[in-house]
């Protein structure tokens, strides 16, 4: 084996799929379509797991293939800014007004990176609140490598606790240069909570980030701000940007884009026609097919019936978490959950064992009902 710890993109390791490499099963894809994926041996397996979360529209939509390929022919890439970087910019702030101005990166863990050196060279602050996964670098992991004056600067803020979030940022006061947020963490954002960190941030000058790289264009055209409010200053996009293609984004008021002119983010690939190609062909689709309608009824179906597998199951599951366009199992233990991601691979089916699995425009009522009968029997069995 040659790549280390058998693959690049840490989530797709078998330790995290299936909680152990599983001799039993072929463990590299070989292509995919719709919300199918098949191995080396050319099985098919439906996938709730899409990518990650990457893909909205489903695999090889043929609007995002067309627009990549004619993308490729015109050279990929060049020694100026394309034209489509900033047609996709406008594009992005009629969906989401609050985008005044916006950066183009290749990944999210890049994007939120970047808008939290904006954040900091706009408040002059180096203190940093987040909640929920904002990707592996420095500034935001607890893990082995990162120099423990860097982990200092980071606090983690309780999911919807309220009485809990007003007390940290109020201790951090002009220390705290910004809050970053995922506005879903196994459940919808209260009202309450939103307001608290909106109007906390305010009154101490910092700025708030809404991680919406899970959710935007799935809970809301203009994403988790839209649906739920908070009003954040700095909104961060990523994977079903561009379907599957590497593309993020940051962006917000125009007085706080503004100070990317004060600092240093840049990547050289961030502006390669192929990827901004995918993203306006993407948001093409998003609109006239109303993706995030859609995904809200599929997904309702699915969330519905993994409620109905915890009551029936209620010795292996202990509930469904999540939201219905993203949403989980969560098992009685590791050990039920590494056999229920087996036993549901073994008959085809791709679910991922923890959060998130995600619909998808290339899923229907029928590939739900699949994925939840494979289940009901798995579970069956342990």
């Amino acid at each position: 084996m040659r790549v280390a710890g058998f693959t690049s993109t840490g989530s797709k390791r078998p330790e995290a799929l299936f909680g152990a490499e599983p001799e039993d099963l072929l463990l590299r894809m070989t292509r995919s379509a719709g919300c199918s994926v098949w191995d080396a041996e050319g099985r098919e397996y439906l996938d709730f797991i899409m990518a990650l979360g990457a893909v909205g529209l489903g695999y090889a939509h043929p609007d995002v293939n067309r627009a990549v390929i004619a993308a490729v022919e015109r050279g990929a890439i060049g020694p100026l800014p394309p034209v489509e970087e900033e047609s996709l910019a406008a594009e992005l702030s009629r969906l989401m007004p609050r985008l005044e101005q916006i950066r183009f990166l290749k990944t999210g863990a890049e994007a939120v990176a970047a808008a939290v050196r904006i954040a900091r060279v706009a408040t002059g602050r180096d203190q940093v609140i987040g909640c929920g996964y904002h990707g592996w670098l420095d500034w935001c992991s607890q893990g082995a490598g990162v120099p423990l004056a860097t982990r200092s600067l980071y606090a983690e803020l309780p999911f919807n606790g309220v009485e809990r979030s007003r007390a940290l940022l109020r201790d951090a006061g002009d220390r705290l240069a910004c809050v970053v947020i995922e506005p879903v963490v196994d459940a919808a954002p209260s009202e309450e909570w939103l307001r608290v960190l909106r109007e906390e941030t305010r009154r101490i000058g910092a700025v708030l980030v809404f991680d919406e790289i899970k959710t935007a264009f799935r809970v809301a055209l203009g994403g988790a701000a839209e649906r739920w409010g908070g009003d954040p200053d700095l909104v961060v996009l990523g994977k079903a940007l561009a379907n599957g293609f590497p593309l993020a984004a940051v962006g917000g008021r125009a007085e706080l884009m503004r100070r990317v002119g004060d600092t240093w983010i840049s990547s050289t690939m961030a502006t390669e026609f192929v990827s901004l190609a995918a993203a306006s062909a993407t948001l093409r689709v998003v609109r006239e097919q109303a993706l995030p309608d859609r995904l809200a009824a599929l997904g309702g179906r699915l969330f519905a019936g993994l409620q109905a597998l915890a009551v029936r199951h209620g010795d292996r599951v202990e509930c469904a978490s999540g939201i219905p366009e993203l949403c989980y199992l969560r098992y009685a233990g590791e050990e039920v959950s590494r056999q229920v991601a087996r036993g549901c691979a073994h008959r085809g089916l791709l679910f991922k064992r923890t959060a998130y699995n995600f619909v998808s425009l290339a899923h229907d009522e029928a590939s739900v009902d699949r994925a939840l009968g494979i289940l009901d029997e798995v579970l069956s069995e342990q």
